[in-house]
């Protein structure tokens, strides 16, 4: 069966660089069993041909109605696939998928009939309000970072903004590379609506949101860049928990040092 990918080299390149990430997340230890998803908006690379693909599933609910999405295209990690498998061959455990007219169904068009992730409906939420709002950010992630996640553990932390400013202040490149910080969610059913309306809300205000207990989920315009922010965010939660074991709460930047990097380097205030 000839891949959906052969002779399309920019589509190639971006599902390449979600297998390249899953195998990130997994060396990371944050992609356990078959933990964790990505989605890419890959409309742009969509052609006449891959537009007159038959479908080979059949019609699937997304759950929700979703209007912005009408006639796109995703590549989706596969339900109970491994992030290390996916890595290794990504048009095995993971598939594309066309929104169909109604923007409340869908079919799988390549290369296999893999079933996508059980939190499509959250991940294609956060999608159709990417493209009501113009942003250009075409990636979504979700994963399970080990100190971050255990951060969420702590009752101050859940606070507004507190996680935010303690790991900006561990290494001057966190601010730098995820400049919106990190929004919080308490604890919600996994797969929940609850769970995705507040995902949603908080990509209003930040490019990754931390689910309480759970993991992360981040958007960027690439899912390489999404990775990238939530690398820096747990370095700094590892830079903190490292001085903690070393026996000394750490100073961090102070308040003053972190506004003469949000002014040299243009950041968003």
């Amino acid at each position: 069966m000839k891949s959906i990918l052969e002779n399309r080299p920019a589509l190639t390149y971006a599902v390449n660089q979600a297998a390249e990430v899953a195998g990130y997340l997994w060396q990371k230890g944050w992609a356990e069993r078959n933990g964790g998803n990505i989605t890419l908006n890959i409309t742009e690379f969509v052609d006449n041909e891959i537009k007159a693909l038959p479908a080979i599933s059949e019609v699937k609910q997304i759950g929700a109605t979703l209007p912005y999405l009408k006639g796109c295209y995703f590549y989706c990690k596969g339900t109970n696939k491994r992030m290390r498998d996916l890595a290794r061959w990504p048009m095995e455990h993971g598939s594309v998928i066309r929104i169909l007219d109604d923007c409340a169904t869908y079919v799988i068009i390549a290369d296999h009939p893999v079933m996508p992730t059980s939190e499509l409906p959250a991940h294609l939420s956060v999608h159709n309000r990417l493209i009501e709002k113009g942003s250009p950010y075409k990636a979504s992630l979700h994963t399970h970072p080990i100190e971050l996640i255990a951060m969420t553990h702590c009752k101050k932390f859940l606070e507004k903004d507190v996680a935010t400013n303690l790991l900006w202040s561990m290494i001057p490149e966190t601010k730098a590379f995820c400049p919106r910080g990190l929004g919080i969610i308490p604890y919600e059913l996994p797969s929940s609506v609850k769970l995705a309306e507040a995902t949603i809300e908080q990509l209003e205000d930040y490019d990754v949101a931390m689910w309480e207990k759970h993991g992360v989920f981040a958007v960027d315009v690439d899912v390489m860049s999404a990775f990238d922010q939530v690398d820096v965010l747990n370095k700094s939660a590892l830079i903190y928990i490292a001085a903690k074991n070393m026996g000394f709460e750490p100073d961090g930047m102070s308040q003053e040092q972190m506004q003469e990097m949000t002014r040299a380097f243009n950041l968003p205030k």
